[in-house]
């Protein structure tokens, strides 16, 4: 709990911030509109009855402004703006409005607020997001150049697609019309370019896994199946604190548990709540379809093995024997493998908590 005099809500955009500040002992309320420049937003600040708190939505602006009161001896807030409280009949929304909301919840001691992650963390976040741009735009790439050659009657059945062997198929292709060769040249240049782009990714991502401050928490999550390094550096960076987080809190934090609506005696439950960090709950989704497989540990895993404490291996191997078979209870129950795998992501959360969290 922290005591304030005055409640300062901020409408941050990036070339405007609207403010306005409320004393809570007079009731008196001091609005302006400013720059975004922190030194000027700071003066207007400290023209306030002290001690001042801080509040903005977190969003696109980032964290810079928190850090930067922070570091002046200014208490700031980043709100969720999912978790702040409106009035159903509020249909009206402004910059300066949004401002006084802010300021108003802030002295009822309403704000949720965001975890500020570190620099470093932050930077490591950004590149896991943008190796995961890279996938969705390599994704694209590759649809174009295949459909493309779906258009003029060339389809590959030579084995998997987009290995070696494939490429020299692709390759090998030529065309008579100009246009069409042009257009071909283009989307498989630029499907190579992207390749190019994910491996330069992936060895940067390899390299801060296996030295930093989330080496740690990457090598005990390492021992799940599903969970290589590309993943567990992932779930390290983007969930960042995991001691905030409970085995029980995790799934409902990721939006891997069923929405609700009950009411009286009814009770009805539908599909995930999706909300949250919807990169972490698709990694997820994505390796909890690793322990459907029967359970025999390959090289891959025991090499993982070897780097962790025992602590970490026999929790993970615990892990991995429990999450395969609840498969093998789904499946003998016949359960619709979709919801039957992203009940095991939901439970495969609570797994990578309880391994973050471990003391080595």
């Amino acid at each position: 709990m922290m005591y304030q005099r005055t409640s300062v809500g901020l409408d941050v955009h990036a070339r405007s911030v609207v403010a306005c500040g409320l004393d809570g002992e007079t009731g008196k309320v001091v609005e302006r509109r400013l720059t975004p420049q922190h030194t000027e937003l700071l003066d207007w600040i400290r023209k306030l009855p002290p001690p001042v708190a801080v509040t903005y939505e977190a969003g696109p602006t980032g964290y810079g402004l928190a850090r930067f009161l922070d570091s002046e001896g200014v208490a700031c807030l980043v709100a969720a703006p999912s978790k702040l409280q409106r009035p159903p009949g509020d249909r009206v929304k402004t910059d300066m409005r949004d401002a006084r909301h802010l300021a108003k919840l802030l002295h009822l001691e309403q704000i949720v607020a965001v975890k500020i992650p570190s620099p470093e963390q932050e930077a490591a976040r950004d590149l896991v997001r943008a190796r995961e741009d890279v996938r969705a735009d390599l994704m694209s790439a590759r649809h174009r150049v295949s459909k493309l050659l779906l258009r003029q009657g060339l389809v590959y059945y030579g084995g998997r697609a987009w290995t070696c062997e494939h490429e020299r198929w692709l390759r090998s292709h030529k065309f008579a019309s100009l246009g069409l060769q042009l257009a071909y040249e283009t989307a498989f240049d630029t499907m190579l370019a992207t390749v190019d782009r994910r491996d330069r990714l992936d060895t940067a991502i390899a390299a801060m896994a296996a030295d930093s401050t989330f080496t740690p928490v990457v090598t005990r999550l390492a021992c799940l199946r599903g969970v290589s390094t590309l993943t567990a550096f992932g779930l390290a960076v983007e969930i960042g604190d995991w001691h905030r987080l409970t085995g029980r809190s995790i799934g409902a934090y990721l939006g891997l548990v069923p929405s609700e609506t009950s009411s009286g005696q009814s009770r009805s439950q539908g599909s995930i709540t999706k909300t949250g960090n919807g990169h972490v709950r698709r990694l997820l989704i994505e390796a909890a379809w690793h322990h459907r497989p029967p359970y025999r540990p390959g090289v891959t895993l025991r090499r993982r093995w070897d780097l962790a404490s025992p602590a970490a291996r026999a929790r993970g191997q615990h892990g991995n024997r429990r999450l395969h078979a609840r498969w093998l209870s789904f499946d003998e129950r016949r359960k619709r493998v979709t919801v039957a795998n992203t009940a095991i992501a939901r439970e495969l959360a609570g797994w990578c908590w309880s391994l973050a969290v471990l003391e080595d």
